[in-house]
């Protein structure tokens, strides 16, 4: 028997299991912050929640790190980079992710943050010189197009005023710059030659700090929520929503390479879509159908347009 075709069918498992997974996790992730900020128990305010998130994510990628035996203290340098890249992605980033879900359903969040890709490649041409093609700037347009139909849909039928559903947008906005300006640094030679679990255990650490810092000053002492599914919805988010998925997408990317793996991120957003039409009575119109498959549309020509070798 050929061992090619005997190999053949494990390799695709090893690529296909952990897509699915990373994409079917991620898609929810976004319903379970919704859980977080507002689905009845003691009003948490969401700088809180992001705390708990990121100091149980913490402790427990430190415990994975441990268990792989890679070396725990880091360089000074190493360190540095690791608080700033805790600041914009575990404490920024999120901190505007929880509020702008306050304002807008947890799909429509999801569709805009699946653009990360365009912030991502315009700081990579400023900062790194790195090129940009014309199929991605189309790609990129189309995308664009297709978020805004599905923000002016919700603009008009959303529940809550108008100006709230632009705040949301906003907080949703700034999210994504700070997500983009923490991908882009990864780039850095120093998250390429210093252990990236280690690194992203301080940085979750440095998140989490500030986070609470920051809570702490703008709401006073910790407020927690007694109900099970908020102290499970903070387990899943840190564990599986964070351990569990980054080890894994960075296997993806080892195997198939950054671009293949990317496509990720036009999955994730169907999934939490679909999961916001069924428990947050999202309503569908002809408009945010054709936001929806514009949006999927273009990050497919974008991706595709990112992934061809220069």
């Amino acid at each position: 028997m050929n061992a090619g075709a005997e190999t053949a069918p494990a390799s695709q498992a090893g690529v296909v299991f952990p897509f699915l997974l990373i994409t079917l996790i991620w898609g929810s992730t976004w319903l379970v912050i919704r859980d977080q900020i507002g689905s009845g128990g003691v009003a948490v305010p969401p700088s809180w929640s992001v705390t708990y998130r990121f100091a149980v994510a913490a402790i427990a990628m430190f415990a994975s790190a441990k268990a792989r035996g890679l070396p725990l203290i880091l360089d000074r340098q190493a360190l540095v980079f690791a608080a700033f890249l805790g600041v914009s992605q575990f404490s920024l980033n999120f901190n505007f992710v929880y509020r702008s879900e306050i304002y807008l359903t947890s799909g429509l969040v999801a569709v805009l943050y699946a653009l990360l890709i365009v912030p991502n490649s315009l700081f990579g041409w400023i900062w790194f010189r790195q090129p940009v093609t014309r199929a991605f700037l189309i790609g990129s347009g189309i995308a664009l197009a297709g978020v805004a139909l599905l923000f002016l849909h919700e603009y008009r039928v959303s529940a809550v005023d108008p100006s709230r559903v632009l705040l949301g947008i906003g907080f949703a906005l700034a999210g994504l710059l700070c997500a983009s300006a923490s991908n882009v640094i990864q780039g850095m030679e120093i998250a390429r030659t210093r252990p990236m679990l280690v690194l992203l255990a301080w940085a979750m650490l440095a998140g989490s700090a500030v986070d609470g810092l920051y809570a702490f000053a703008t709401t006073g002492p910790p407020v927690f929520d007694p109900r099970p599914a908020y102290a499970l919805g903070i387990l899943y988010l840190a564990l599986i929503g964070s351990v569990v998925t980054f080890p894994l997408y960075f296997l993806l990317i080892q195997r198939v390479g950054a671009g293949r793996a990317a496509y990720t991120g036009v999955l994730t957003p169907v999934i939490a879509m679909l999961l916001s039409t069924l428990f947050e009575d999202y309503r569908w119109s002809l408009l945010a159908a054709s936001g929806g498959a514009l949006a999927m549309l273009g990050m497919v020509v974008a991706l595709r347009a990112r992934a061809r070798p220069a």
